[in-house]
């Protein structure tokens, strides 16, 4: 029987995929605890958590009693920004195994954890190694457990639309490969029927399926400035990556997943009704 007016923990809630999962919590009627260093994190945000929790997921000392009286757990905690010292190591897998160790303590009924689509393609890469990791630890402990995979986010396409008013989209290749770019509350909303199901393993995508080519060229056209794309050949972008591999790894790490994610078709089960060209005209203002 799925949840009614559930308790749900959100990690990971500042970030693009989190806000929208304590959105449409919200709107669903749940009652959300958010995982947050500070409390002031959600002052300007449209839809409030219930409670914040302050604690940082990289720091379990601050954690006691996180999942405390939690039917749900969301988790869509990760490291976006290459900053500081901490790995993807530190936050995808130990910080999330950290949350799922305290799920499995608390008696929470169902994790859920976001990753990608086709994992496959770049499970030697720490970014998607990291979670993968998790991934097989969740089905180790007596929690039910569902992972959401999403084909690629609208926030994720926004970087076409910031080439684009720079004049001109740099494309890895023959930018043919397609993706169907899925907007977070369409995840949210996936995530969310999930809850109180036996369901192991959901892919997320957009309603529409588009060329990496075509992306650039909607971009140009949400803006109203003349196409310019610039390919760039795959033995430059691979000689850039085998320097960049030495000179340091965690940018490696997310530049080659970029374009491993450009030069392969990334489409899953068309489940989102929101629609790119929506997220760029209201980004660009248009």
């Amino acid at each position: 029987m799925k949840a009614v007016m559930a308790n749900v923990l959100v990690v990971g809630a500042t970030g693009y995929l989190g806000s929208h999962m304590v959105a449409e919590l919200k709107k669903a009627g749940h009652r959300v605890r958010a995982l947050s260093r500070r409390e002031g994190a959600f002052a300007k945000a449209a839809h409030k958590p219930d409670e914040v929790f302050i604690g940082e997921a990289t720091r379990p000392d601050t954690l006691g009693g996180l999942c405390d009286g939690i039917d749900y757990v969301f988790s869509a905690l990760g490291q976006t920004r290459q900053k500081g010292k901490l790995s993807f190591w530190d936050v995808d897998y130990r910080a999330n195994k950290t949350v799922l160790d305290r799920a499995v303590a608390a008696g929470v009924r169902q994790l859920l954890f976001i990753s990608v689509v086709r994992p496959e393609l770049s499970v030697d890469l720490d970014i998607v190694a990291a979670r993968e990791a998790l991934v097989r630890d969740m089905a180790r402990p007596g929690i039910a457990h569902t992972v959401v995979r999403a084909s690629g986010f609208f926030s994720d396409m926004g970087e076409f639309l910031q080439m684009a008013r720079g004049g001109r989209v740099w494309l890895v290749g023959t930018g043919r490969s397609q993706i169907n770019p899925v907007d977070g509350a369409d995840v949210a909303v996936a995530a969310i029927a999930a809850f109180g199901t036996d369901t192991v393993e959901i892919e997320v995508g957009g309603p529409d399926v588009f060329s990496y080519e075509e992306i650039g060229a909607l971009a140009f056209d949400v803006l109203g400035t003349k196409p310019r794309v610039t390919h760039v050949p795959l033995w430059v972008v691979n000689a850039a990556l085998a320097v960049l591999r030495r000179l340091n790894r965690r940018q490696y790490t997310t530049a080659a997943f970029l374009a491993r994610m450009m030069q392969n078709d990334i489409v899953a089960p068309r489940t989102g009704t929101r629609h790119l060209r929506d997220a760029f005209r209201l980004s660009a203002g248009a």
